[in-house]
Order: structure tokens, then sequence, then C-alpha cells
């Protein structure tokens, strides 16, 4: 047990999950403000933002970025907004079109790797923009890290000037034909971390029936934590998820039940050397 206050991601949205996959997943801007909010009142204290066309297909489109992080500034003060660089919503360098509007953070893969039905494609050059395009705006990477290969290169990609210091990783594990979540993985994704670059923050997100599990090893285990309809629909086999905030309240509970604090923004900011939103 640890005493280190977890931070909560809530995923508010992402880019597959749909209304007819569970009506509660937020869509429209007006949608994930609110949602976003009652996550926020629960005790999330980063926003996982994707956007969404009116047809509910995802978009990269930096318009609806702005309108979101807009929202989100205005009705959640202190968040933490972290926009998605993911492939799902664009090809090649649209995929980092809102970095210019300067959130707080972004997710950034350093790595390809499968997918349930396609290759989760990121080249070498448009890891190397999108870093780049990340130190010019002043937006703190999250590394979303699929496989081991990807822990490694983004501590690489610090040594080197690419990243700037400190890292805050999150391990994925539940995603078909990806990494699936294994403990004695898992564990040893903490101690590569740990070795390669001790000053880093890391955390976690599980996948689908994958999620409590995570949740519960990344609070036990020190680390933050994911959740959000992003990643998983459901409370349990046969219950839909009601909420953001309810998955939220999950990991609250969890957090509990192992005598962790649940972060404050104010501490979530310290936590990952970011600056008090003003």
């Amino acid at each position: 047990m640890t005493e280190k206050p977890c931070i909560i991601c809530v995923a508010i949205t992402g880019s597959l999950p749909t209304k007819a996959n569970n009506p509660a997943v937020p869509i429209t801007i007006e949608e994930q403000i609110e949602s976003t909010q009652e996550a926020f009142e629960a005790g999330a204290t980063i926003a996982h933002c994707h956007v969404r066309n009116d047809d509910q297909t995802p978009t990269s489109d930096p318009e609806k970025f702005g309108r979101l992080l807009e929202g989100l500034r205005k009705h959640c003060p202190g968040m933490i907004v972290q926009l998605s660089t993911g492939g799902r919503s664009g090809a090649g360098r649209e995929r980092g079109g809102m970095l210019p509007l300067k959130p707080d953070m972004a997710s950034l893969s350093v790595g390809s790797n499968n997918f349930p039905t396609r290759v989760y494609e990121n080249s070498p050059d448009l890891v190397d923009w999108l870093a780049s395009e990340m130190l010019k705006y002043g937006v703190k990477p999250e590394i979303e890290a699929f496989d081991l290969s990807h822990i490694v290169q983004a501590t690489r990609m610090q040594g080197d000037g690419r990243l700037k210091g400190p890292l805050y990783v999150q391990f994925v594990m539940g995603v078909k034909n990806a990494m699936p979540p294994d403990e004695p993985i898992f564990d040893f994704y903490i101690e590569t971390l740990k070795r390669l670059a001790p000053d880093a923050q890391w955390c976690a997100a599980g996948i689908g029936p994958a999620q409590l599990l995570i949740n519960e090893w990344s609070i036990a285990k020190g680390g933050h934590t994911r959740t959000g309809l992003e990643d998983n629909v459901r409370l349990d086999r046969d219950t839909l998820a009601p909420s953001n905030a309810a998955l939220v309240q999950r990991a609250v509970d969890i957090c509990a039940k192992y005598d962790r604090p649940v972060a404050t923004w104010q501490q979530a900011r310290e936590i990952l050397n970011l600056p008090a939103q003003v």
C-alpha cells in the first residue's frame, strides 16, 4: 500500500464505441462536456479526449477539438485536458492538427502494433514529427505503450532530447492481437521503466473486460490509472455502465480499498510537472 495520490484519467469517448453499444457514450461536444464534468466531480483529473462527426465516426478536426477544449476549461476548471493523436481519427500529420491549440497533454504512440483488424501504424518519421510538435507547443506527451519496445523507445527519445522528461507512460493491455492483461508482464513493465527512466510516472489502461483488473493492479502497485467508456462500456458482463462518472467512481472505490488518496487536480498537475491552470 502507498499514500501516493492516484491520478484517475477518464477516456470519455474514444473512436469506436457508439450509442448502439451504450447510450451513455457521449458523442456531441455538449454531451462530452457534460459527461466529463460529471467524471471530474467524481474524481477524474485527466480527460482523454477524441471528437466525432455527426454520424459518430471519428475525426481529428481541430475546430471540434477547439470547442471541446474551450468547454472543458470553462466547466472543469483545473482538469488536465489530453487530446488524442490516435490513428483511428486521421492519417499522417492530420493526427497532430490540434496540437497548436496547446492542450495540457496529448497521447503519443511511439511504435506500431497490431489491433483487432488492422495495423496501428506509427512510423518513425510521424512519431518524430508529433513529438517535435508537442515540444514546440509545450504539450506534455502521454506515451501509450502497447508493447515493451514502446517503453524502451520512449526512454531513448527522452535521452536524445526528442521528448522532454520526466516521462508519463501508460501501459495499455487487453487490445486483441496486442499485449494481454498479464500480471508478470505488467510488473516487468514497471521494473523496466523504473530502470530506464527512474523519474518517470506511469499509469495503466485495460481494454474491455481487462479494465477493472488493470485498475486494481495499477492502484495497488502505486501507479495511476485510466477508466472510461472509450475502453469499456460495461460495469460487468450483464450491466452497461450508466456513465463515465460511474466508472470513475469504481476506480475511486479501489483507491479506498488500497488506502490511496485520489489526486486532486492541483496534485495531478504537480505530479506531472504541469503549470497550474489560470
